[in-house]
């Protein structure tokens, strides 16, 4: 255990061992002054006792064995052995001292921690100090202060004095409030204890230290009085900080040496929040009394007289607060009277007792006599203002004691141990005052009392809206509680006899102890009233006696109306008992009946006394006013008043007739309800309205009559009525028993009063010097009205630094000052700003101030500098004269054109000198210079200066002397040769030998005077020359100038200047040097033409030869003979057809005819000599006329190019112009034609293509079309009409895989097609150009149309019915199949048509070859005649003709679909006569009396040609038989449904043939009803599969709305398809815009799929979405990415043909996929699905980071292979440790990582061969990158879309559809057939009832006799189409189809 601290040695105990917990302590050696000022840090072990601290503090400070000290708490508490555990805590401060009261000797710093409580947050609820309703809170901060200082003074025994300082004298520091107490003190450890927030008394337990020792609640007192008001542990640190921003807290207890000072500063907070320190953590200053020395700031210096005052004190608590904000500084000292009246109301019972502060004879003593509590200000200058609290007498309490005339106690105890006292006053209004005391404080007095004259006042009751009681808390105020009052003293809702007034008349005031919640700032009680007003609350009144009341009974007068007896009674009654209704009289006066008993009637009373009585009583209303002003100011009827003055006071009283006053209607038992008031309003009359400023109510009180205060707020001017009004109490009537009641009206008007102050009126800018104006003045009185100067008034005009005259002042309504003229310096001539006071003497407000600014005057005077009147200056010079526009005070004046003008006279063409001075006043006046042609002496001028705009300011005049110029005046230039000076004039021409140097040149100057002037380097740096730029100084100063150099060529003439310029003049001098050409040097050659020579041909221009000097120059140096010394040689220079001339006009050889033997075109150099001089020239050799056409970059041309039928040729065709020696020929703009078979098609075609500069033409990639197999093309130019013939390009044209060009349609062809039956199944495949089946077709493209063979042709019908394919099955055919299963076959026997279709796109479809089919009969079903013949009629008579049954009856055989049928059967017809019952044999008979017949049933039919009754057959009369026809076929096993024809049969002829007529008109109803029937039910049949399908199509919308809102898409309910449409164009947008952006591609070239068992290259089969895996997982690969993959070896085989073994192949038939590895395997690292070891890095398999856009089933095989179990990690060291630790248990496979490395499954790792190069080295051949995750995300949500939007789109078209359908339906059409159904159905049944009384003798027969109804179910629909064109048709019934 080591102590540390202060630099002294380490040591340790015994006892503490090295695993202890050690404390913390803080030691201060204060035993000797010179003892070291900081403290010791001693680390005490956990376990360790006092002798072991004891011998450790020996150690550590260094004490001797024997020397003695105490160890005693900042509290002076000694530490032993006993309480060393509990005294000695980690983090004490300690006291090393010689004895326990030894004085400190220097101060002492203690460590201190102040947390807040946890009650901080658990009450943390109305803690701040707020103004409510308009009080300022600081009196109640400072309460708070006081209320600790009370708590802490508690126990004294003598004085208990509290002060409150206030330092406002700046010379003692900055402002600061003090609160200084003689209370008991604290310790430090209390001290601590304050500065936690929170703590309040009742927890300061435990850890803390209790300032009470222990709290004990206080016995109870009178009041509470008990002093226990310092309570939360928050007021006192709220209110510091409300009222400013630091705390000084300086304390001493009464058993202590020391005093204990803590600071706390919101400063200080700030800093260690900001620095990152404890913040709830400092520092206590332990200090002997009286110590200053660490108060250093001077804003503190009033703290050493403050601390100079512990001397003498036993103990103490001082709280000293600086940083006072701002806003509480005025209050403090503007309101000290107000606010110290507030303490002293809030503590009145502790200052004065519990009685309050009585008027009492004589001093009493008693307990509370003791407390004192001054108040203390201290202001600069001032004398300090002092106050004691228990001397101020108009606090609240105090008025409220004094001014009530009795009062009476109560008790209130609510539930626990609550109690409440309280006490009521009563205080009535005396005479003419009210005893009612005013509080300043509540909120009505302290509003603004300037309200708007508008409002009006209505009197009040005593108390107004205050509440009764004010609420105190163990003794002390409330401010912000009160209680309006209670029930028993609220006023009551009945009027009684006390009056209303009374109640409002009276104050309390409630006590209460500590049993009730206060908020923590002492401002509200929480729940007093709530308590208070509870039920069980028990009021109780304290008094020493009883009340008594007594009342006597009124006498009523008045008239019976009626009486009201007991019982039932008739006519007159006599008897005694009963009631009777009285009307009062006089009735004017009460206007009221009265019930009361028949036997109260006094019939004594005379009728004489009762009329006096009632005339009496009518005397005694009121009958007039009386108004006197016993204080004066009266106010006189119509009487005119200035504004503000003072109505008097108003003495009224109520007279009656008899002249008596009176305040009540007279009469008895009205209580206070018949109370007379008088109502005074002053009423303003204006234009809007009369408005009501002032009302009043008075009553009369009782000894002193009716009264109203003088009135002196009577200010708005106008017409005014005094209204005097008696009113009847509360009910504010003015009229009684229908009777006006007196008043009284006084007219009278305000006008404005004298005038007491002034304002300016609108005045004229601009001010200037000496120029007069005027300033208007306005008036107004007192009140602000406008108001006129009558009297006489002389105004008096100051401004600092100004002279002021005027010239009168108005009177009248216009007051003007006229003539105001200022005078005096503005300094500018922006003028400047004065302060011009206006004093009118005997105002009350006599003077304003009014800000003008002052321009400077008009132009007075002109002011020239220089001064001197005579000038003298040189002639060529301008002299510059400062002028300054003055005005009358000498000021610096402008104003608009002023212009000053300089005229000089005494020489012709003198310049004119002019400058404004309109902005500035001043300025220079210059101009040009003042030149005198010719001038050889001194000339005198005159200048005069003048302002032309003012002609009252005088010029001034000044006197030039010029003298002449001695400034150059002439230049002059010469050659000196030898000792000869030639002059060069001006403009001189000089000849010199080309490329010489002209040297020797000089010049001179002279002035004015012909005088030389020397060359100084003054004048020397102003001369230049033209043909140097750098000129030699000293050369110049000695009159010399730069050589001059004569140009190189004779064409080139130099001109030379010299030229010096000044200020004051600008000479020249120049001449012009010529050259003349030197000897001969050089032989110049120059080609004159094109540079260009064509391959064979000759140079088109011609080249001049020449001899010039040794800078070019032309020399005549050739003659004729020179021709044959001309040399001309060059490499391939054909010399046979050279000419050379001698050009005698130039002097020049010409030669032609140059030409080159063929070659590589390029540059060729001539070489010409003559003599000793030699040339060269240089001309191109270009290539000759195009000859040849040739294709560049195009692979060989013996060689096929293979290219797939439709797609692009892998290069682009591009042709070469060439000569006949295969040079490029550059010729442009030649035509190219591409010349081909029929059956070669390329696209782009029809284009037009000719050579560009270069003779080079880019014919495009193109597109090629053609069968497949070899085929040619050439291409071919036209140059000049002559073509030329370019190489023939072979194609090999290979099938595209992908392309469809035919479907193969599979099905059985031997099968028969029965009518009604289902088709066979079709296999449909979709074939391409290489006959190979094209995969991955969305089914819905394919499908199958079936319609009626006709012969107008072999297209589809557009009623053709459409199938779509079925789902395929487990066990059909690989992808690429579509089948079409269970396809229901036609009905109707005939030939049909079938097609399929495949949709390449939405305009063109594949058809296959239409199929053509026979629907053959089903099997035989029933037997049916061939026509429907009808009901025949007979009868049994002789005539054969009535006796025939059928004639020409055609029997066939159909199947279920009435397709004839049975063609090959052979058999018998049997007829039957029948009878409705089977019982029945009374039967007609055939002829022959025979009941059956049969006839032959041969191929297919049989024929009855008749059939016959026989004569006198028997049978019923009227009765319906039928012939049953049954067919028995000996082949056929079963039997057929046999054929029945009703007859009717009669007995007679008649009859017969009425029945014959019945039966036809049944038949055709009958045919009608089916009719019509079937366009019923097809309509019915049509609607029921419409709402089928629409049920379909809404669920396939919600389905796909379902998936869009799964995907994060919203469709409205409304707009669908817009809102859809720019979803969609968004959607397709936003995906292509992501496909546009760049991402990583395999730029290796794919090969050409020419058929489908190609996949094509590895490179291309996969793509990896992350950069760094592709890049290594691609290097891995390399050697195989180049690789094709095929399906088939025979494929493989033919690629390795057509690339001579060049390219790689791997087919995938020839691998063995037992060895492939299992995709869904772990990785290594995972044992039996557990993890073996945690990995790092992110291994992967590599395989699994592949994505395959096709194919995946052959891509997993291929990679699968070429991968295996490679594994993909983050880097080397992740991949050694995942080696390292898989290969403990299994096979470890190739590795490789993320940042290129390779670890091979033998574990080697390492070298180039194993390090990925970076990404752009692998040259393309690397992994594409998958398109963005979200563009496959967006292609989702479009192809949902698209599907919901075609869905959405069905439905709609299948509701139009079902809803048309529907409506028509309901069409008036529609009805009206099945109106005329429902009519013939009926006309049939009565039919059948009437036709000769027959029956029907078939059960449940259908008496239509169609055939039976086939149900639905027994055959597929027809389609929609078709039953659509049924509906339609059926529609068409007419009636006369009927």
């Amino acid at each position: 255990m080591a102590a540390a601290g202060g630099g002294g040695p380490s040591a340790g105990t015994g006892r503490g061992g090295r695993g202890d917990r050690c404390r913390k302590v803080y030691l201060f050696d204060r035993r000797k002054k010179e003892s070291e000022q900081g403290d010791r840090v001693v680390q005490v072990g956990e376990r360790s006792d006092y002798a072991g601290f004891r011998a450790l503090v020996r150690q550590t400070l260094g004490i001797s064995p024997e020397e003695k000290f105490v160890i005693t708490t900042t509290s002076r508490k000694e530490i032993t052995s006993d309480n060393f555990d509990e005294t000695v805590k980690d983090g004490v401060t300690l006291y090393l001292l010689q004895s326990v009261d030894q004085l400190l000797l220097t101060a002492t710093k203690e460590r201190i921690e102040f947390l807040p409580h946890y009650d901080t947050l658990v009450k943390s609820g109305m803690y701040e100090y707020y103004a409510s309703e308009g009080q300022n809170p600081l009196p109640f901060a400072l309460a708070e202060l006081i209320d600790n200082s009370l708590s802490a003074t508690s126990r004294n025994t003598g004085i208990r004095k509290i002060q409150i300082k206030l330092h406002f004298d700046e010379t003692q520091g900055k402002p600061a409030v003090a609160v200084i107490d003689n209370g008991r003190g604290m310790t430090s450890k209390q001290l601590n204890n304050w500065a936690v927030y929170r703590l309040s008394k009742f927890t300061r337990q435990g850890d803390f230290e209790s300032d009470h020792s222990g709290y004990v609640r206080p016995v109870p007192v009178p009041r509470s009085l008990n002093s226990d008001i310092s309570y939360f542990g928050v007021g006192g640190k709220q209110a510091v900080f409300f009222v400013g921003q630091s705390a000084r807290m300086i304390s001493k207890p009464a058993d202590s040496q020391d005093v204990h000072e803590l600071l706390l500063s919101k400063e200080d907070f700030e800093k260690k929040e900001k620095n990152k320190e404890s913040i709830y953590s400092g520092f206590i200053r332990n200090r002997k009394p009286c110590d200053s020395v660490h108060i250093t700031n001077d804003d503190e210096r009033f703290l050493h007289c403050l601390i100079s005052e512990e001397k003498e004190k036993v103990s103490f608590t001082a709280v000293v607060i600086t940083g006072v904000q701002s806003e509480h500084i005025p209050y403090l000292k503007n309101y000290f009277h107000l606010w110290t009246r507030q303490l002293a109301h809030i503590y009145h019972y502790y200052i004065h007792g519990p009685k309050g502060n009585e008027k009492r004879t004589s001093k009493e003593v008693g307990p509370f006599n003791n407390i004192d509590i001054e108040i203390s200000m201290f202001e600069k200058g001032k004398a300090p203002k002092i106050v004691n609290l228990r001397e101020i007498q108009d606090d609240m309490q105090t008025l409220y004691i004094n001014t009530a005339t009795d009062s009476f106690e109560f008790k209130a105890h609510v539930e626990g141990d609550g109690v409440v006292e309280g006490i009521i006053r009563y205080h009535p209004f005396l005479y003419d005052r009210e005893t009612y005391p005013d509080d300043p404080c509540f909120p009505s007095k302290l509003k603004d009392e300037d309200d708007d004259d508008d409002c009006y006042i209505i009197e009040k009751a005593a108390r107004g809206k205050r509440p009764i009681f004010e609420c105190f808390w163990n003794g002390r105020l409330i401010p912000y509680t009160s209680v309006e009052d209670f029930d028993w003293c609220a006023p009551p809702k009945k009027r009684g006899l006390v009056p209303i007034e009374c109640y409002n008349r009276i104050s309390g005031a409630l006590f209460t102890n500590d049993r009730f919640q206060v908020s923590t700032n002492k401002l509200t009680f929480m729940d007093l009233e709530l308590k208070l007003k509870d039920k069980n609350t028990l009021f109780t009144r304290i008094s020493n006696g009883q009340v008594k009341t007594i009342k006597t009974l009124p006498l009523f007068y008045g008239s019976i109306e009626k009486f009201f007896l007991y019982g039932n009674h008739d006519g007159e009654v006599y008897a005694t008992g009963g009631e009777v209704q009285i009307a009062m009289e006089p009735r004017a006066l009460y206007d009221e009946t009265k019930i009361v008993p028949i036997a109260k009637l006094d019939r004594t009373f005379a009728e004489k006394a009762v009329k006096k009585y009632v005339e009496d009583e009518m005397a005694r209303l009121p009958d007039r006013l009386s108004v006197t002003w016993p204080e004066g100011d009266e106010l006189f009827p119509n009487e005119i008043r200035p504004a503000g003055t003072t109505i008097g006071a108003l003495r009224i009283e109520i007279l009656n007739k008899k002249g008596e006053a009176m305040q009540k209607l007279p009469g008895t038992g009205h209580g206070g309800s018949k109370k007379l008031l008088v109502e005074l309003k002053v009423i303003l009359h204006t234009s809007s309205g009369n408005k009501e400023i002032i009302s009043h109510i008075s009553q009369h009180g009782g000894k002193w009559p009716y009264w109203f205060k003088k009135m002196e707020n009577i200010q708005k001017l106008g017409n005014y009525t005094l209204k005097l009004q008696v009113v009847l109490n509360e009910s504010n009537a003015d009229t009684y028993a229908g009777r006006p009641l007196p008043c009284k009206a006084i007219k009278f008007s305000v006008k404005e009063g004298k005038p007491e102050k002034f304002s300016f009126g609108l005045l004229d800018p601009p001010f200037r010097v000496g120029v007069p104006f005027n300033i208007p003045l306005e008036f107004q009185d007192e009140f602000g009205h406008a108001s006129q100067l009558i009297n006489d008034i002389q105004p008096v005009l100051e401004a600092s630094g100004l002279s002021l005259q005027y010239e009168e002042i108005t009177k009248g309504p216009n007051c003007i000052i006229r003539g105001v003229t200022a005078k005096g310096s503005v300094n500018s001539c922006q003028g400047k700003n004065f302060n011009l006071k206006v004093i009118l003497p005997g105002f009350k407000e006599d003077s304003q101030i009014l800000k003008i600014r002052l321009l400077p005057g008009p132009p007075h005077q002109l002011k020239v500098k220089p001064d001197s009147e005579f000038l003298v200056i040189e002639n060529g010079t301008a002299f510059p004269f400062q002028v300054e526009v003055l005005d009358e005070s000498d000021n610096i004046t402008t104003q608009p054109k002023l212009v000053v003008h300089c005229k000089f006279l005494g020489a012709p063409n003198l310049p004119v000198y002019t400058v404004d001075c309109s902005s500035s006043g001043t300025s220079i006046l210059s101009g040009p210079a003042i030149q005198v042609q010719n001038i050889k002496k001194d000339q005198t001028l005159k200048a005069k200066i003048e302002i032309p705009s003012c002609k009252d300011v005088a010029p001034v005049e000044k006197t030039i002397k010029l003298l002449p110029s001695s400034h150059v005046a002439r230049l002059q230039i010469f050659s000196v040769e030898g000792q000869k000076a030639i002059q060069i004039k001006h403009q001189d021409e000089v000849n010199w030998i080309a490329g010489d140097v002209m040297h020797n040149l000089i010049f001179q100057m002279y002035d004015e005077g012909e005088r030389e002037i020397h060359v100084t380097s003054t004048l020397a740096e102003k001369i230049k020359v033209n043909w140097t730029p750098e000129i030699n100084k000293e050369h110049l100063l000695q009159g010399l100038l730069p050589d001059v150099q004569v140009p190189t060529s004779v064409k080139d003439m130099r001109y030379c200047q010299v030229s010096f310029q000044d200020d004051h003049v600008s000479l020249e001098s120049a001449f012009t040097v010529r050259p003349l050409p030197d000897e001969p040097k050089h032989l110049k050659c120059e080609l004159k033409g094109a540079k260009t020579v064509q391959m064979g041909q000759e140079l088109q221009g011609e080249i001049v030869v020449i001899v010039t000097d040794q800078y070019g120059n032309q020399i005549q140096a050739f003659s004729p003979s020179s021709l044959s010394a001309l040399g001309i040689a060059g490499i391939g220079l054909d010399s046979s057809q050279l000419k050379t001339t001698f050009q005698e006009n130039t002097q020049s050889i010409s030669v032609r005819g140059i030409k080159f033997i063929p070659g590589p075109p390029g540059n060729k150099d001539l070489c010409f000599t003559w003599r000793e001089f030699s040339d060269f020239i240089r001309v191109q050799l270009i290539s000759g006329p195009p000859a040849k056409l040739l294709l560049i970059d195009w692979p060989e041309l013996k060689e096929f190019v293979p290219v797939i039928n439709g797609k692009e040729l892998q290069h682009p065709l591009i042709v070469q112009l060439c000569d006949q020696w295969d040079n490029p020929a550059p010729v442009p703009l030649v035509k190219i034609n591409i010349i081909k078979a029929n059956n070669l098609k390329l696209t782009p075609s029809n284009q037009q293509y000719k050579t560009d500069e270069r003779g080079r033409a880019n014919l495009g990639l193109f597109s090629v079309y053609a069968p497949r197999g070899k085929h040619t093309m050439q291409v071919k130019a036209i140059h000049n009409r002559n073509t030329i013939e370019g190489p023939i390009i072979k194609l090999m044209i290979l099938p595209d895989p992908e392309k469809p060009i035919r479907l193969n349609v599979k099905y059985d062809k031997d099968t028969l097609f029965l009518a009604g039956g289902t088709f066979t199944d079709f296999m449909i495949t979709v074939i391409s150009e290489d006959d190979s089946i094209i995969k991955n077709i969305n089914p819905a493209r394919i499908t199958m149309k079936m319609w009626k063979h006709s012969n107008n042709g072999n297209r589809p019908p557009a009623n053709a019915e459409t199938f779509s394919c079925n789902k395929i099955k487990g066990n059909d055919k690989e992808d690429g199949c579509f089948y079409f299963r269970d396809k229901a076959i036609p009905h109707k026997v005939g030939t049909y048509c079938i097609q399929f279709g495949f949709m390449m796109d939405k305009a063109l479809i594949l058809n296959s070859e239409q199929i053509i089919i026979d629907v053959q009969p089903n099997q035989p079903m029933k037997l049916v005649p061939k026509i429907q013949p009808a009901t025949p009629a007979v009868s049994n008579v002789h005539s054969v003709a009535n006796r025939t049954l059928v004639k020409d009856l055609h029997l066939i055989i159909t199947d279920d679909f009435n397709n004839q049928t049975g063609l090959d059967l052979v058999g018998t017809v049997i007829a039957t006569i029948k009878g409705s019952n089977e019982e029945d044999t009374d039967t007609p008979l055939f002829i022959g009396k025979v009941r059956t017949l049969e006839f032959p049933f041969v191929k297919g039919s049989a024929n009855i040609t008749s059939l016959v009754l026989a004569e006198n057959s028997p049978g019923k009369d009227s009765t319906e038989y039928f012939i049953k026809f049954e067919l028995q076929l000996p082949d056929l096993s079963r039997t057929l449904e046999s054929y029945s024809l009703p007859f009717m049969f009669s007995n007679d002829v008649k009859k017969q043939q009425q029945m014959l007529a019945f039966a036809k008109q049944k038949d055709e109803l009958s045919q009608s009803i089916e009719m019509y029937r079937t366009v019923f039910e097809t309509s019915k049949q049509l609607i029921d599969e419409m709402k089928c399908q629409v049920e379909v199509a809404k669920s396939k919308e919600a389905q796909l709305r379902n998936e869009l809102k799964t995907n994060n898409i919203d469709i409205p309910t409304t707009q669908q398809v817009p809102h859809i449409e720019a979803l969609l164009k968004r959607k397709i947008l936003e995906q292509e815009e992501l496909k546009k952006k760049p991402r990583r591609s395999c730029t290796l070239p794919n090969y050409t799929k020419s058929s489908g068992n190609i996949l094509g290259k590895i490179a291309h089969l996969a793509q990896i979405e992350d950069d760094r895996a592709a890049m290594v997982i691609s290097w891995h690969l390399a050697s195989d990415m180049d690789c094709v993959v095929t399906l088939t070896t025979d494929a493989a085989r033919r690629i390795y043909d057509e690339t001579q073994g060049r390219q790689q192949v791997l087919p995938l038939d020839s691998i063995y996929k037992k060895n492939l590895p299992d995709w869904r395997r772990p990785l290594p690292h995972y044992r039996n699905g557990k993890l073996y070891f945690r990995p790092v890095g992110d291994p992967v398999f590599a395989r699994d980071l592949l994505t395959f856009p096709d194919n995946i089933e052959h891509c997993e095989t291929v990679f699968g292979m070429l991968l295996g179990d490679t594994i993909i990690l983050d880097n080397l060291d992740a991949a050694n440790h995942y080696r390292r630790e898989v290969v403990k248990i299994t096979h470890c496979p190739t590795l490789l990582t993320r940042d290129g490395d390779r670890i091979r499954s033998n574990g080697k790792f390492g070298g180039l061969q194993n390090k990925a190069p970076p990404m752009d080295k692998l040259r393309g051949m690397v992994f594409g990158a998958p398109v963005p995750k979200q563009c496959l995300v967006l292609g989702q949500q479009i192809d949902l879309l698209q599907q919901y939007r075609n869905a959405l789109d069905k439905l709609n078209s299948l509701t139009k559809e079902l809803n048309s359908e529907l409506e028509y339906l309901q069409s008036p059409e529609m009805k009206k057939k099945k109106q005329e159904l429902d009519e013939r159905e009926k006309t049939l049944k009565l039919m059948e009832q009437h036709l000769l009384g027959v029956t029907p003798t078939r059960k449940g027969s259908d008496s239509l006799g169609h055939p039976t109804k086939v149900e639905m179910t027994d055959c597929p629909n027809p389609p929609k189409r078709m039953r659509r064109e049924v509906t339609r048709q059926n529609r068409t019934v007419t009636k006369t189809n009927v």
